[in-house]
């Protein structure tokens, strides 16, 4: 658990008080590679902290699964607008390995932002870092080339292609898993 108090107290100040919450509202589960924290339709009613192994968060278009992004170690994951919205879900949520997670219900994490303005200050920054994340990859992706998409995923996640299955980059960059393959056979 010290790497999520580690990633909290990166963001605000933990008092003694505040961290003793912190241990007691996040929970530490385990996940099984293929394993699914979220299911489509369903409200994301938990946000998670990795603690172990990779996740993806994928949805379907046109019958075809797409994934969305890949979230790892020292990163906290949900689906985002389910969890602020307290809304279905249109993502799936997949563990890509077996996982050590952290987790806290959005109940407890109302909680503790109506109990600690601190903690109040780390949601909003976390909030803020996510959204400034989606608005600038969103805006900045549709004018890369798949090559350019590419190299921008692998200096986000190194080694990226050790963890995750070919096709499932693939899907993500909108690509063929053959195109893939040329592309990373030409560096």
């Amino acid at each position: 658990m010290q790497n999520l108090i580690q990633e909290i107290s990166n963001r605000c100040y933990l008092t003694p008080e505040l961290q003793q919450r912190i241990l007691k509202d996040f929970e530490c589960i385990e996940i099984k590679k293929k394993e699914k924290i979220l299911a489509h339709g369903n409200t994301a009613k938990a946000l998670y902290f990795i603690e172990k192994g990779i996740l993806h968060s994928y949805y379907y278009h046109d019958d075809r699964q797409v994934s969305s992004w890949f979230y790892i170690e020292n990163q906290f994951i949900t689906s985002w607008y389910s969890f602020y919205t307290q809304k279905q879900s249109y993502e799936e949520i997949e563990g890509l390995e077996d996982c050590i997670l952290y987790q806290i219900s959005y109940n407890d994490y109302q909680k503790l932002i109506a109990d600690f303005p601190a903690f109040g200050n780390f949601a909003r920054l976390l909030a803020e870092e996510m959204l400034t994340f989606i608005d600038q990859f969103s805006k900045g992706w549709s004018f890369l080339t798949a090559k350019e998409k590419y190299q921008l995923l692998v200096t986000y996640i190194p080694n990226i292609e050790l963890r995750v299955k070919l096709g499932y980059i693939a899907s993500f960059l909108g690509i063929s898993q053959a195109t893939l393959s040329r592309m990373r056979g030409q560096k």
